[in-house]
């Protein structure tokens, strides 16, 4: 598919272009740069950048829309919707997603990672009540003016109304004769006795809340009909505060936007933001949204944004690409875009919606005018639409010309492919792959011609070569067909079952076929075992680093016992380690849902806090689960998220006591093996290799294969550098994925030996940035600068990492290329803006090129 992401070609370039702006802006503009960051960015696919640019968005956010969407993004991206017994306006009790909070304008830089003040114990504000009886008394005493409304009079003060607005003064007490009158006759203006009651009451306490949210709807009206600014503001604040859910925006949020209740809007659309993606399926909510007039009426309450769009027309994207609700919402982002980048955006985004749903013309036109807006990405758009439309030609001549005029990159020659023939085509995706091994597309093709020529083996090995270091879906897809073509059941059924981990509702053969569907007939090939000989199997699978094959054995276990929460968290485990973070967090949702107690519960909303940048609220979770019951997960998390940070020796000490306290308590092997592994780790740190070497020792009696690697770690520590080599080569045998096995023997062996090690890694896993950096380190030292860089660039490419960005830097300073070493630096900080080592680098080149030029 074209990807519906910004794809700048030069990315480095374009993050360093970022980060100056966000060095220089006002600080009203550094919001949207930072969401023009999360746009680009997300063709990248990591949670954590993506979320750094969310919080800092919402940071800098300072009015109350801005806030508003920007606090549900983050909810939505932590999958919170799935969380059973969390509504969507509770509070995650932090600043920066608290729903009250969206509603104060401003921000507090300082104080913007606090606890908000729902963390806060909420006074007692019962001795603030005024009785209606002395309201009342008030109202007698001072009434020196009547407003007449049928057959009642109501007293009113007249120096206290004129002061609502500038037309009741002018009326009152201006040249009007309604200044010269004592009674007012109000009969002809719609308005009924209770609301002018309410009017002389708000005039005298300026308080709304002492009434029925009917009449403080009336009220509302009121004032904006009579441009009484303060009553509106005042019933605008206490109106939201009655908006909880979907049933109250949809009775409230029509009188916020007739009368343009900005405070009252704000709240409707912070419930409907937060109930997403489920109201996205609500016609009645999607009438709020998706016409121009809708969002012609959003704008007049100060609402309509790009910002609002961007986030519905994502949601719409994820939930169905091709619905007439996504269309309409792209086309509503267009509309409200106004920078270069947000047009580009909107339109590259409404030709990838075109695209699949087969309206060529309408695509074409689309990716055009994205093109035009300087988006050169968008070319490939009109290339795949021309050659859907049977210009194969023209395609391959645009493909051509776009490779001849940039430096290019693996998606281009990707895309020549489609339109190249015979071995040509097979050539340009073999150099798609070595530009870029990340692109699924010429493994797929590989295998299938492979497939064709019942090299099904074959086959199978190219396929392998992508889903070894980069889990998805379609590719697991295709290789368990070629399992089922050479009838080897077990492995198709494995990969199915892996497929579905990450993707359930996943559907097979062209949409044409369900998983599970797929899985009944297989069942019938295969013998099916036990639970018992499941976790016997996971065992084995777990302590082989068979990571899909474990997640294919606990789906099948879920199928048994769909409700074991234990499961759901052995699922995220692995797929975490897998780099596949929102099938993670999604799976650890499902297991806090599952737990069975609350101390288990607990646990698991720790891991959650954890994994989204919360530490502290992690730490506080495990501590009160240990209170309620010592457990292995709670010493265990709390043992690994005080080590996920620079540890003094008393603190490290206090690990250790953590992890010893776990691996007491009753846990399976699996889990015990990991602790043992951990504890290994912290004794190393400590200088205490004798008990070091006997948890990893340990860790292996219960089959935990990556001890291994700690225990070569010791050996080369006691100046054993064969035996932490043969220990590794034991990893190696035994581990199915062992991309990082051969990346950590490098280090103990000579240079010629390392060099083969690191290759395997690179070819094993190219997303492993050690073994570029070794390799360019050791070209630097040989005084092969354009080697050493170009190998790094090689990598940067594709994978624009913290840590090679900053080395290749560090290469362009010491060859006085500032210019290079300083967009590197500003590139690596638009990743991670608080990174000492980079920010040093960059202070130092940034000085060395003001010397140079003066």
């Amino acid at each position: 598919t074209i990807e519906p992401h910004l794809k700048p070609i030069q990315l480095v370039e374009t993050l360093a272009d970022l980060y100056r702006r966000l060095g220089t802006c006002l600080e009203s503009e550094k919001s949207l740069i930072c969401i023009e960051q999360y746009s680009i960015l997300s063709s990248l696919g990591d949670p954590k950048l993506l979320r750094r640019c969310l919080r800092a968005a919402r940071q800098h956010a300072f009015d109350v829309h801005s806030k508003v969407v920007l606090s549900a993004l983050l909810r939505y991206e932590r999958r919170e919707d799935e969380h059973d017994g969390v509504s969507p306006m509770d509070c995650s009790s932090f600043i920066l997603e608290c729903p009250k909070a969206t509603l104060e304008s401003g921000c507090d830089l300082n104080s913007i990672y606090d606890h908000c003040k729902c963390y806060q114990e909420c006074t007692n504000s019962a001795d603030a009540q005024i009785s209606k009886e002395d309201e009342l008394l008030t109202l007698e005493e001072d009434s020196d003016i009547s407003f007449c409304v049928g057959n009642e009079e109501i007293d009113c003060v007249r120096s206290k109304i004129a002061a609502l607005s500038t037309p009741f003064k002018a009326m009152l007490c201006g040249s009007f004769i309604e200044s010269k009158r004592s009674k007012i006759d109000f009969s002809q203006n719609g308005i009924s006795v209770e609301l002018m009651k309410a009017v002389d009451l708000y005039s005298r306490t300026k308080r709304v809340d002492m009434f029925s949210p009917k009449i403080v709807l009336e009220l509302l009206s009121f004032a904006e009909r009579f441009c009484c600014e303060e009553m509106k503001s005042a019933c605008d604040i206490h109106l939201a505060t009655f908006v909880n859910c979907m049933e109250d925006v949809l009775v409230l949020i029509e009188y916020g936007l007739e009368d343009r209740a900005n405070v009252l809007v704000a709240s409707c659309l912070q419930v409907l933001l937060r109930e997403l993606p489920s109201s996205l399926h609500s016609p009645k909510v999607m009438r709020i949204f998706c016409s121009s007039e809708a969002r012609e009426r959003l704008a007049s309450a100060g609402h309509a944004s790009f910002l609002l769009y961007y986030f519905l027309s994502q949601v719409a994207m994820e939930e169905d690409k091709v619905s007439n609700t996504t269309v309409m919402l792209l086309e509503r982002l267009k509309e409200c875009a106004t920078l270069k980048w947000q047009k580009a955006l909107a339109l590259h985004q409404l030709g990838c919606v075109w695209l699949e749903r087969l309206e060529y013309k309408s695509a074409q036109c689309y990716f055009e005018a994205a093109t035009e807006a300087g988006h050169v990405y968008s070319l490939a758009g009109i290339a795949r639409s021309r050659y859907k439309q049977g210009e194969q030609h023209s395609a391959y001549k645009l493909m051509n010309t776009l490779i001849s005029e940039y430096k290019a990159v693996g998606w281009m020659y990707q895309e020549r492919s489609l339109y190249n023939t015979g071995e040509n085509k097979i050539a340009d995706l073999n150099t798609a792959t070595e530009l870029d091994p990340t692109l699924s597309f010429p493994y797929k093709y590989r295998a299938v011609s492979k497939a064709e020529k019942k090299q099904t083996k074959d086959a199978i090995s190219e396929i392998d070569r992508i889903i070894q270091f980069k889990l998805a879906p379609d590719c697991l897809e295709l290789r368990a067909w070629f399992f089922i073509a050479i009838e080897d059941y077990g492995s198709a059924l494995r990969d199915i079952r892996a497929m579905l981990t990450l993707e359930p509702s996943y559907k097979m053969f062209n949409v044409r076929l369900s998983g599970d569907d797929l899985i009944d007939l297989l069942n019938h090939k295969v013998q099916q075992g036990s639970q018992a000989d499941c976790w016997l199997q996971l065992c084995d699978q777990w302590s082989s680093n068979d990571d899909i094959g474990s997640l294919a054995i606990i789906h099948q276990m879920l199928v048994n016992d769909p409700w074991k929460s234990l499961l759901r968290f052995r699922q995220s485990l692995l797929l975490l380690r897998l780099n596949c973070k929102k099938a993670a967090m999604r799976c650890l949702q499902l297991a806090c849902n599952l737990s069975s107690s609350e101390h288990e519960k607990l646990i698991y909303e720790g891991w959650i806090l954890y994994d989204t940048g919360h530490r502290e609220e992690a730490l506080a979770k495990a501590e009160k689960s240990i209170l309620i019951q010592r457990s292995f997960e709670a010493f265990f998390l709390k043992a690994y998220t005080l080590s996920d940070s620079n540890l003094d020796p008393e603190s490290s000490s206090y690990v250790i006591e953590l992890l010893e306290e776990a691996i007491r308590c009753p846990s399976d092997g699996l889990r015990k093996g990991q602790a043992l592994n951990n504890l290994g780790s912290k004794y190393v740190d400590s200088g205490k290799l004798d008990q070091a070497a006997n948890c990893y020792m340990n860790a292996l009696d219960i089959k935990h294969t990556k001890a291994h690697q700690g225990l070569a770690r010791v050996y080369s520590l006691r100046n054993q550098q064969k035996a932490a080599y043969a220990e590794l080569s034991k990893l190696i045998e035994k581990a199915h994925n062992n991309a990082s096995a051969y990346e950590n023997r490098s280090e103990y062996c000579d240079s010629e030996m390392a060099k083969n090690d690191l290759n395997m890694a690179t070819e094993l896993d190219p997303l492993r940035t050690y073994p570029y950096s070794y390799r360019a380190a050791v070209l630097m030292d040989d005084q092969k600068e354009t080697e050493a860089i170009e190998e790094l660039s090689k990598a940067i490419a594709f994978k624009p990492d913290l840590q090679m960005l900053h080395l290749r830097a560090a290469f362009y300073e010491s060859i006085g290329n500032l210019n290079s070493a300083l967009c590197d630096c500003e590139a690596a900080l638009s990743l991670e803006p608080d990174h000492i080592d980079t920010l040093d680098l960059y202070n130092r080149a940034r000085d060395q090129a003001i010397h140079a030029q003066q």
